[in-house]
């Protein structure tokens, strides 16, 4: 689920790229070397940076300034998941091949008869056609070769692999203004660094966070501090507003075959 680290995250990955468009290998755009970095920046090493000239940016959430704004809770289903077992069929033969991971589903309907086994850890290709021999023989005969079975006279032979898909729902959403500050050495740094910051995160109407889920990022304001008594700091705060969904996420099932006896018990599947 998406966490308040992940907004921040998010934004300290969104600020990097603006001072540094080229990659770290090259210079900033405000030209001094940039940290950047979440959280409240500690005094001794602030100092130190900025007397050597460097910059920091921080991103850390603004005190008293979260809500609630659940509207309504719902469900989403994702993408269906691609399976790494493979199975092909010739004649009266069955084959499985690829990678045996878990959360698949494999599965023989033998004439009209389902079979299926769902991967365990260890499993491989051979391990998978050897279960459904086993079960299968409960009503055929099945004759085992590695990861080929076969089922001689039979009529109707179709194998599948399915694997789990994924289903998320929002149990609730939140707005937080996060406070992205520039602690710079001269005005000239503060005002570059500030300027390609807000332009980056102004172009960025939702920011992807860390589980897949989204976050809309609104200005909500812009503060500037010039304090006589720290000759080496000029500092600019970025306020921005992000609504974002906390989420639980899900492993959902795919259907293997439809309605159908399931490995010779009475039940349908």
């Amino acid at each position: 689920m998406a966490d308040e680290s992940d907004v921040e995250t998010a934004l300290v990955a969104l600020s990097s790229a603006a001072l540094y468009p080229n990659g770290t290998g090259s210079p900033s755009v405000p030209g001094p070397d940039c940290r950047i970095y979440r959280g409240w920046p500690n005094s001794a090493a602030l100092d130190a940076d900025l007397t050597a000239g460097r910059i920091n940016v921080t991103v850390f959430p603004a005190p008293g300034h979260a809500r609630t704004t659940t509207r309504y809770t719902q469900v989403r289903s994702g993408r269906p998941t691609p399976p790494t077992l493979t199975v092909s069929v010739s004649g009266t033969s069955v084959t499985f091949g690829g990678t045996a991971a878990l959360g698949q589903v494999a599965g023989i309907l033998v004439d009209g008869q389902s079979y299926a086994y769902r991967t365990q850890a260890g499993d491989s290709p051979a391990l998978v056609a050897a279960n459904l021999a086993t079960l299968a023989r409960t009503n055929a005969i099945v004759r085992l070769s590695g990861s080929t079975l076969t089922i001689p006279g039979v009529g109707a032979l179709i194998a599948r692999v399915i694997a789990d898909g994924s289903a998320q729902q929002e149990i609730r959403r939140q707005e937080q203004i996060f406070r992205v500050t520039c602690w710079c050495p001269t005005p000239t740094s503060r005002d570059a660094a500030a300027i390609a910051i807000d332009l980056a995160l102004a172009q960025s109407i939702f920011i992807t966070l860390a589980d897949g889920s989204m976050g809309k990022l609104t200005y909500a304001g812009t503060t500037v501090f010039d304090q006589s008594q720290d000759a080496l700091l000029y500092r600019r705060d970025l306020l921005y507003q992000v609504e974002y969904p906390t989420i639980i996420s899900t492993s959902q099932p795919a259907m293997l075959f439809g309605d159908f006896l399931l490995n010779a018990s009475n039940f349908t599947a």
